[in-house]
């Protein structure tokens, strides 16, 4: 009896394991296994290279321009989200009118598709009749080449994203207010504290979890920036936007190098668990649960 029931069980999982097995285990295998042959994508011809990917990886300049391209933006990014994202939360979780339309509003550009808002921004951000310099230009400020200059690209870049994942950032930080005592906030009135000594000592400590939460996943995601940077920058100018994963795409589509392309991929992908695992042990230790 027992056997047969985990048969059944075994059963039960062996479409999630045949899809874990094909979509996730074997491109992962594949992709170390491309990063010590020399593929391009064209041909039949896959030679082995040993380290040569790994070599060349590390004598390539463009490679660390993109990654510290990728840097400056999570840099800015991070902040920009956290602040918003803190703020809005703040609002919402206060007893005010239309509370659940406005929560709808701020979350409809992170379901909205990133194509779409990058071409948005794009025209809005744009030197040629764009919408902000049209604004600016009428109270007496110059056009300001927001995608097209080296020292605005990055900043520019940041905020669409930050404004795009605005809404998902909301949504964990508002679970994490309301999963707040509210004796805690009582006790704090009768006390006589300030409603800002009421953020900063309980509301900021108490939102520790979440805010680990924010950190790690707005990490990952700026690591990953693609859309942002390919539609409305092109990488430009002079490579200042090229993101480290545009650049994957360059080497595996544009050049059809596939296998330093894996390389790449993997190198970013240590980068991405090395940085999250690090920001976890230093931000878990004044995070209580």
């Amino acid at each position: 009896m027992v056997k047969r029931n985990h048969r059944s069980a075994y059963l039960l999982i062996l479409p999630y394991l045949l899809f874990l097995g094909v979509f996730l285990i074997y491109p992962i295998l594949f992709s170390v296994w491309l990063t010590f042959h020399d593929w391009n994508i064209v041909s039949t011809d896959i030679p082995f290279v040993g380290l040569e990917n790994y070599k060349r990886l590390m004598e390539d300049e463009l490679f660390f321009t993109s990654l510290w391209n990728t840097v400056r933006f999570i840099l800015i990014n991070i902040p920009l989200q956290i602040v918003l994202a803190l703020l809005l939360a703040v609002a919402l979780n206060q007893p005010i009118k239309g509370r659940g339309f406005f929560r709808g509003a701020y979350f409809l550009p992170v379901v909205t598709s990133g194509v779409v808002i990058s071409f948005l921004w794009a025209w809005m951000l744009s030197t040629d009749g764009g919408i902000i310099n049209e604004v600016l230009g009428r109270i007496g400020i110059p056009p300001v080449p927001w995608l097209t200059s080296e020292t605005w690209a990055i900043p520019s870049l940041a905020w669409v994203a930050a404004w795009k994942n605005l809404g998902y950032y909301v949504v964990i930080f508002l679970a994490g207010l309301q999963g707040i005592p509210k004796n805690l906030y009582e006790a704090a009135r009768m006390d006589g504290a300030s409603p800002v000594q009421n953020f900063f000592r309980i509301t900021l400590p108490m939102l520790n979890p979440a805010m680990l939460l924010v950190v790690i996943l707005s990490t990952i995601n700026g690591f990953q920036l693609f859309t942002e940077p390919f539609i409305m920058t092109g990488g430009g100018p002079a490579n200042s936007s090229l993101s480290v994963v545009m650049y994957i795409y360059k080497n595996a589509f544009q050049s059809l190098d596939m296998g330093y392309a894996a390389t790449i991929g993997l190198v970013l992908a240590l980068i991405i668990l090395t940085v999250s695992l690090l920001q976890k042990r230093f931000l878990e230790r004044d995070t209580y649960y």
